[in-house]
């Protein structure tokens, strides 16, 4: 229950209040760590690590925000990966920060659609980056995977925002969930995602990604979040997903339309087809 003067606070209230909570990290990443440990009888490499923190939000920013406080003390390059964080901090720190670390509420049905929102996004910019030949799509992907962090503290620490959020859309008096945010909450809460980060003295390269209309990559972060929010509430019907598809047609040239919806989970071939048909369309409108 949010307190009186709670109810007054805008994004920069907000941002100072969650950034000085402790983040959490998905239960199942403390199970994958023990589960694998045990079968292979011996502590996990750098890479196994990084791939566990860039399948959960909570625990690759921790991991990021302890790994810039290194570098920071070190002077070193920005850490803009999972495995960057992971071999600035080491893999016995990073082992033992994973295990001590307090694990979020998987009944919270809003916080698990969140960030399984973030986590698809993140794996389709794997994807399509490689496709683009990106410089690193790792990047791109954990632009993608912090992008609703905001969100994501919010449905931890300040639920009843997020409820209010979609209770004002559910209820028609908001048209689109951006809406939603700023008539209940004063904000939208990417934006509160950015002022965290700033606050958090993320790398700035993360940042102008995460913020996402910068140029191609940022672009190709932002596009893969409102894709896999599309496809988690629609399905493969979603009529948002042609231009989804067109989009990420023009930002990665020479790719296959039908190759880019491949990527997307869960879509019958029927649905591929549709989808690339109308993407093809809005690409290139018939004139009669």
């Amino acid at each position: 229950m949010l307190k009186e003067n709670q109810k007054r606070w805008g994004v920069d209230q907000w941002a100072a209040y969650l950034s000085n909570h402790d983040l959490p990290c998905m239960r199942r990443s403390k199970t994958r760590l023990l589960e694998l440990e045990a079968e292979r009888g011996e502590k996990l490499s750098a890479r196994d690590l990084a791939d566990i923190a860039a399948a959960d939000p909570f625990l690759c920013l921790r991991l990021l925000r302890e790994a810039e406080a290194h570098r920071v003390q070190r002077l070193g390059h920005e850490t803009t990966t999972p495995l960057a964080t992971v071999m600035q901090l080491g893999s016995d720190t990073v082992h033992q920060l994973l295990l001590n670390c307090p694990e979020t509420d998987e009944t919270n049905a809003g916080l698990a659609e969140c960030e399984a929102r973030a986590h698809l996004a993140s794996r389709l910019a794997l994807r399509w980056g490689s496709a683009r030949a990106d410089v690193s799509p790792d990047e791109v992907a954990m632009a993608a995977l912090l992008s609703e962090i905001g969100e994501l503290l919010l449905w931890s620490f300040a639920p009843d925002l997020p409820l209010n959020a979609l209770a004002a859309l559910h209820s028609g008096h908001s048209s689109r969930s951006l809406q939603a945010q700023v008539d209940t909450c004063g904000f939208r809460f990417k934006d509160l995602t950015l002022k965290c980060a700033t606050i958090w003295h993320l790398p700035s390269l993360l940042t102008q990604l995460i913020r996402g209309i910068d140029n191609t990559r940022a672009n190709l972060s932002r596009l893969c979040i409102d894709t896999a929010r599309h496809i988690l509430t629609e399905g493969g019907s979603s009529p948002a997903l042609p231009s989804d598809i067109a989009e990420a047609g023009q930002i990665i040239p020479g790719t296959s339309l039908a190759w880019l919806a491949e990527q997307l989970p869960g879509l019958d071939e029927t649905h591929i087809a549709g989808i690339v048909a109308k993407a093809e369309d809005l690409l290139n409108p018939s004139h009669p």
